[in-house]
């Protein structure tokens, strides 16, 4: 290629595409009409706003026109219901804000792979192709139909009804032979508030796929990786930074088993400690899906020690040798002082070298990466452990143990 002709990368470094998961789909070009958002996907509180009112305040009314708001001849009035507040007060604003964080925290990822050279030049055409693929899916109308259609026809008529309608009188549902009879107000619950609920649930799983489908694109390219990096992940370290940016959805999953587990709590005699395995699996099961598709880069990175190893080994063997013939047969010049040699720092900084490539990782995941994440999935269920013990004597001792 000619000195003066652009390179490949030069032309997408000069105006990268702004990778972002979430701008685009039906419903975002729904909300740009609305004016409930904008190309930067500001005004996530009048979404939040909007989304309440159409899926939680008709809920409040209803109940309050049928006699269930506070009272009423049900075991779960409406205001006493925790899992549907937190559904639609806590989950679905910490979804909606999740899109802004995940768009500002993914923006810089593709000029993170050029400006580190991480593509080689003759496979940037590939890598183009990968960020143009993942938008043509995220962009999918066809995706997001399907997801509707999911919902209803899997999610409400079997998932919600069969395994989610508590097993009690509610507000929403009287238990039969013939099974839940829905109230008004559960009409619009189970038709149209949970499917709200449920859709930008399902939307956020879809846009996690396209994410992993794209690192498995990127990690099918043969990367410039560099085992002496510091990052001590070839360079991709970077990558385990994007984890952070899932906090608020994992955090919203949280707090949807929070609300789960605290309707059976109080209302169907249940302990916490009974679902200390349903926590953990959840715990589990979101680890996985935060950190999984990093791992597709572990063969490549595994591959880059294994050559790493092998290549600074042969590199410090020959400088050991001849630091051991100069230093200790007798090589080095008679007026050569061995006190403030430089030979010496330079052994000292070939260790050191060394000791980045032998600790290198096979996969870019950091041990604090992992417990942030497990914390924000952990940190709604906190509040559950005052059914256990009274707050002054959880306050207790608590001090006990400090002081």
């Amino acid at each position: 290629m000619d000195a003066s002709t652009p390179k490949p990368s030069d032309n997408l470094l000069r105006d990268p595409p702004d990778f972002s998961l979430v701008h685009g789909g039906p419903l975002f070009q729904l909300f740009l009409r609305a004016h409930l958002s904008d190309d930067a996907l500001e005004l996530a509180r009048q979404r939040i706003v909007f989304i309440a009112l159409l899926a939680w305040l008709p809920l409040l009314l209803l109940s309050a026109l049928e006699g269930n708001l506070l009272g009423g001849n049900v075991a779960v009035p409406f205001l006493m219901d925790v899992e549907v507040h937190i559904r639609f007060l806590v989950a679905i604003p910490l979804m909606v804000s999740a899109e802004l964080v995940v768009h500002r925290r993914l923006r810089p990822l593709v000029k993170q792979f050029l400006e580190r050279h991480l593509i080689p030049e003759r496979a940037v055409p590939r890598f183009d192709a990968a960020i143009q693929s993942a938008f043509r899916l995220r962009n999918s109308t066809l995706a997001e139909v399907l997801l509707l259609a999911f919902v209803y026809g899997v999610g409400i008529m079997i998932l919600w009804r069969h395994f989610m309608v508590l097993d009690a009188t509610t507000w929403y549902a009287t238990p039969s032979a013939d099974g839940s009879t829905l109230s008004f107000a559960g009409m619009w619950y189970a038709y149209l508030s949970v499917p709200i609920f449920q859709f930008l649930l399902l939307r956020w799983y879809f846009r996690l796929f396209i994410w992993t489908r794209f690192l498995w694109q990127v990690s099918r390219i043969e990367l410039n990786l560099i085992p002496m990096h510091p990052d001590r992940t070839g360079g991709l370290g970077f990558l385990a930074a994007t984890s952070f940016a899932f906090i608020p959805l994992l955090m919203a999953q949280g707090a949807i088993l929070s609300g789960n587990l605290a309707n059976q709590i109080f209302y169907l005699g249940s302990a916490l400690t009974e679902f200390k395995g349903e926590i953990a699996l959840m715990v589990f099961f979101l680890l996985c899906v935060v950190f999984g598709p990093l791992l597709v880069f572990a063969p490549q990175l595994a591959a880059a020690k294994r050559a790493g190893l092998r290549e600074y080994g042969t590199l410090a063997q020959r400088y050991v040798r001849e630091f051991d013939a100069k230093w200790l047969r007798g090589g080095a010049p008679a007026d050569e002082p061995l006190v403030g040699s430089a030979d010496i720092q330079s052994l000292a900084d070939l260790g050191n070298s060394f000791e980045v490539v032998r600790t290198m990782h096979v996969a870019p995941v950091s041990k604090d990466a992992l417990l942030r994440i497990a914390a924000a999935v952990l940190v709604p269920i906190v509040p559950l452990a005052l059914t256990m013990m009274p707050l002054e004597e959880l306050l207790k001792t608590l001090l006990g143990i400090l002081f």
